[in-house]
């Protein structure tokens, strides 16, 4: 099972900072998303940015964690060179993170 088959994500970027939200499809799935999403994992999943600072914000009302990834943009959309830097392309990528090796999972 992958990230994107239980949740959706919203992104945005400000400067060199991206803001990425996973979002449970079903709340009942949150609890596997608190566990399984860490900031450690996220960071490995996403290797080749060079964060400076990484902090994870639950919102388990909502279903949702919310990653704050300052220097996540390499300067920031418009100074970087890299292509398509924005957030988007993080949380797109960042839906294939997988959820098989996490205990207590569904799969």
């Amino acid at each position: 099972m992958r990230l994107g088959d239980i949740a959706h994500l919203r992104t945005g970027d400000k400067g060199d900072i991206s803001q990425v939200s996973v979002i449970a499809f079903d709340p009942a799935d949150y609890p596997l998303l608190a566990r399984a999403v860490t900031v450690e994992r996220v960071l490995a999943h996403l290797a080749q940015l060079t964060v400076r600072r990484a902090t994870r914000y639950e919102l388990p009302g909502l279903g949702a964690l919310n990653f704050v990834l300052e220097g996540a943009l390499n300067g920031g959309v418009t100074r970087s060179l890299a292509l398509d830097a924005h957030g988007k392309a993080l949380g797109a990528q960042l839906l294939d993170l997988p959820l098989e090796d996490v205990n207590g999972d569904r799969s």
